[in-house]
C-alpha cells in the first residue's frame, strides 16, 4: 500500500519497532527509556485513532461512490457468492469431485444389482397401480349393483317413506293439526305414577 498516496503524513511512514536486545525488555529499561518509551507510545495511538479517521473518510467516500454507481450490499453479495461459486467450480478438488462422482454413478447405474432393482421396482408399481385399478373397479361395479338389488330398493322406498311422514307432520302440526302420535301417551306416561322400581 503506498501511504504516501493516501494522504497520511510522512512520519506514520515505515515506523520501527525497536525491540531491547534482552528478550521481552521489562526490568531493563533505565528511566530515560521508559519516559521516551510512553511518549513514543502515546504518539503511536495517536497515529493509530488518525489512521482510523483516514480509513473511515475513505469507507465513506467509497459507500458514496456505491451508492451513485447503484451497487448496494445486496447486489455486492449477490456477486460475491456468484464469483465464489465460480471459483469454487473452477478448483481442482470439485473438480475431482465430480469427476468422481459422475464415475460412482456411472458405476453404480451400469451394475446389474441396480438394474435388477430397478425392474423390480417398475414391475411392482405397475402390479401396484393395476391391483388398485381393478380393486376400484370392482367397488365401482358392486356398489352399482347394491343399488340395483330389490333389498337395497326396498329399503330406499322405506326411507322414503318415513322422510314422507316426518316432513307431512311437520307441515301439518305448522297448520294447527296434531298427528295421532303427537296426542298418544308416551312410555313413561303410561306408568303408574305410585309404581317405582325397584
Amino acid at each position: 500500500m503506498d501511504a504516501p498516496s493516501q494522504g497520511l503524513p510522512e512520519h506514520m511512514i515505515d515506523v520501527p519497532v525497536d525491540t531491547p536486545a534482552g528478550g521481552d525488555g521489562v526490568g531493563v529499561l533505565s528511566e530515560v527509556e521508559t519516559e521516551e518509551l510512553k511518549s513514543e507510545l502515546i504518539k503511536v495511538e495517536d497515529e493509530i485513532a488518525t489512521l482510523r479517521q483516514v480509513l473511515a473518510a475513505k469507507e465513506k467516500h467509497a459507500a458514496e461512490i456505491k451508492r451513485k454507481l447503484g451497487l448496494t450490499t445486496f447486489n455486492e453479495l449477490k456477486q460475491n457468492l456468484s464469483k465464489g461459486w465460480q471459483d469454487v467450480q473452477a478448483s481442482n478438488a470439485y473438480k475431482g469431485a465430480s469427476v468422481k462422482v459422475e464415475d460412482l454413478n456411472k458405476t453404480i447405474t451400469q451394475s446389474e444389482v441396480y438394474k435388477k432393482t430397478q425392474a423390480t421396482l417398475s414391475t411392482a408399481g405397475s402390479k401396484t397401480s393395476s391391483a388398485i385399478s381393478s380393486v376400484g373397479s370392482v367397488l365401482s361395479r358392486t356398489l352399482g349393483e347394491i343399488k340395483e338389488s330389490p333389498t337395497f330398493k326396498s329399503f330406499e322406498e322405506s326411507v322414503g317413506n318415513l322422510k314422507a311422514k316426518v316432513v307431512g307432520n311437520e307441515n301439518n302440526a305448522k297448520d294447527g293439526y296434531q298427528s295421532p302420535t303427537a296426542t298418544s301417551p308416551t312410555a313413561e306416561e303410561k306408568l303408574p305414577q305410585d309404581s317405582a322400581p325397584f
